[in-house]
């Protein structure tokens, strides 16, 4: 039986764009008074100065860490989502629990003093999987997503504000600090200068501000979303955001001069900011080889695979993130290399190909790449296709994932499929638990191949950053918690954030577990670093993507890309 929906869950899902909540609001008023140009909060004057973050882009353990910072800084308020997708997993199935206890989240945002803007959806973007929407929406083929709402794209100045609005507070609801970052392109910044600059004249003319963001946060896990403008665009997992509160929580130098500037315009909290969180290196520390994915396949997907003539797309077996394999077996000896491809950019998004276990190669959607393959008759051919995460911009845009189209071979429309939806984070948390098969390690693995390595800490324990050097794209996991995407390859992020609650301390082993999905370096190291890195720098990379196609976003362009 499904859990009754929360009582605030109705509260929560008025159609409103802007909610401001006050503690003991019964008491309390907040009214638009449009004759004088401003907000009247308890029938005083009021403008907010406002910070977005995203709770569940931060651990619940934190929660109390970033607002506090966010409150030292001159902030009144806090503006943030409610992304529908991380609170009703499955139709009428609703988790309100730990890192989503939203009432948790609010009740920490008025010990800290803090008013907050809710912006409740149901689509918010925010670079999030499908723009918050969640993806068993698209189990009806035929949906049309959004279009009975286009979404707004208000970026002129307050002059134009005024032509369709004369009179009321002028507001400014996402005013950039820095931007976000696509896999395959260069680290966004934004200057000090420009940050602090444009808020000062916003403050001088009396608007209130909301920055977007304060603190940007992590896309642990599968939870980052994609962008679309001539090719897909999938989002790091980090994201920092460039904001005056980094991804680990630190004050920044662009922190310090915004509460400079606020302070000009609004009395700041007294005292000292309560400063960085500590950091620690460990290693560097060589993984072992554990096995190929496919050895594990009863374990991933113990019911067992789907049958169909025809591949099937996740949202079809309500596969919602991750990964599946779809496997069939050659009807015909293959004596030469052929092509081999999916048709009608069918790839959604990166597709691993195998003959018989062996790597052959990868598939991406958006590029016209074929493989060519030669086989037995009989022999198996498996495909392991990656979501990369749903579109979060842009209306109507039904982004399913898997093959999308049946893969030809020559001229052979490949038929007879199966598919394994995978539950890899299942196995990953019960690894221990388990008495693992033996398995031929080849000895130059390749392809989808499980590593890992049990690590003490010696010292105190602090955040660190995964530097993985030399490994190519995979899923990294400490102590059973999916930290998310790397690319190393492509960049231009180079670390994970691994905060230090995820760690065991001194005297307990912890275990990272790594998914890599293509090549591993001669040496399968890796290390924890002090700093993060977030921006590679090698020029092979940057020549590899400016390849890919003619409509690569140049740098004067970044504002064009996404919503929130």
């Amino acid at each position: 039986m499904a859990p009754k929906k929360p009582s605030c869950l109705r509260s929560l899902l008025l159609p409103l764009s802007l909610t401001l909540l006050l503690p003991q609001a019964d008491t309390r008023s907040f009214i638009v008074d449009r004759d004088h140009d401003r907000f009247l909060l308890d029938g005083a004057p009021f403008r907010y100065v406002s910070g977005s973050l995203h709770y569940f882009r931060v651990p619940r353990v934190l929660w109390a860490d970033r607002l506090l910072k966010m409150r030292w800084s001159g902030l009144n308020a806090i503006q943030f989502y409610v992304p529908w997708n991380y609170h009703e997993p499955q139709p009428g199935v609703y988790n309100f629990n730990g890192s989503r206890d939203l009432i948790a989240f609010l009740n920490e945002a008025a010990l800290a003093n803090l008013l907050v803007i809710l912006r409740p959806g149901p689509y918010i973007c925010a670079e999030w999987e499908m723009g918050g929407l969640p993806s068993w929406l698209l189990r009806k083929p035929e949906i049309r997503l959004r279009t009975s709402d286009p979404a707004d794209n208000m970026t002129k100045i307050f002059t134009l504000l005024r032509k369709y609005e004369p009179h009321g507070p002028l507001v400014n609801s996402e005013y950039y600090t820095g931007w976000l970052d696509y896999w395959g392109q260069n680290h966004s910044t934004r200057s000090v200068s420009a940050v602090t600059k444009g808020l000062e004249n916003m403050l001088k003319l009396g608007a209130s501000v909301n920055m977007y963001m304060f603190h940007g946060g992590t896309n642990f896990g599968y939870w980052n979303g994609a962008d679309k403008k001539g090719r897909f665009l999938s989002i790091t997992t980090s994201y920092d955001y460039d904001a005056p509160i980094s991804e680990a929580g630190d004050p920044t130098p662009k922190l310090f001069a915004l509460r400079d500037v606020i302070s000009k315009f609004q009395e700041v909290p007294l005292g000292p900011l309560p400063p960085p969180s500590p950091k620690m290196m460990v290693g560097p520390l060589t993984l072992h080889l554990v096995g190929h994915l496919l050895a594990f396949l009863d374990l991933l997907c113990p019911s067992g695979p789907i049958r169909s003539i025809l591949p099937m797309t996740f949202e079809a077996v309500k596969q919602d993130r991750g990964f599946m394999l779809y496997r069939t077996y050659m009807t015909h000896t293959i004596f030469e290399p052929t092509p081999f491809w999916v048709p009608n950019n069918g790839v959604h998004d990166r597709a691993y190909v195998m003959v018989d276990g062996v790597f052959q190669g990868v598939l991406e959607r958006n590029m016209r790449d074929k493989l060519f393959l030669m086989g037995k008759v009989g022999s198996k051919l498996d495909i392991l296709v990656e979501n990369m995460g749903r579109l979060s911009f842009g209306s109507n845009s039904s982004d399913f994932k898997g093959l999308l189209e049946p893969p030809i071979l020559g001229q052979t429309i490949l038929t007879q499929w199966m598919m394994f939806p995978l539950k890899i984070d299942n196995l990953v948390k019960w690894w221990f638990l388990l008495q693992l098969p033996k398995w031929p390690y080849p000895q130059a693995p390749s392809g989808p191949t499980f590593y890992s390595k049990t690590f003490p800490i010696l010292g105190s324990v602090g955040d660190t950053f995964l530097h993985l050097p030399g490994w190519t794209k995979g899923q990294v996991w400490i102590n059973g918690f999916n930290l998310g995407r790397y690319w190393t390859k492509r960049g231009p992020q180079q670390t994970l954030y691994v905060p230090r609650f995820l760690l065991f301390p001194r005297g307990a082993l912890n275990k990272i577990t790594l998914l890599e999905l293509e090549n591993v370096p001669l040496q399968p190291q890796v290390q924890f670093l002090d700093k993060p890195i977030l921006n590679s720098t090698s020029t092979l990379h940057r020549t590899h993507i400016n390849s890919l196609s003619a409509d690569t976003l140049s740098a004067s362009e970044p504002m064009e890309l996404s919503g929130h």
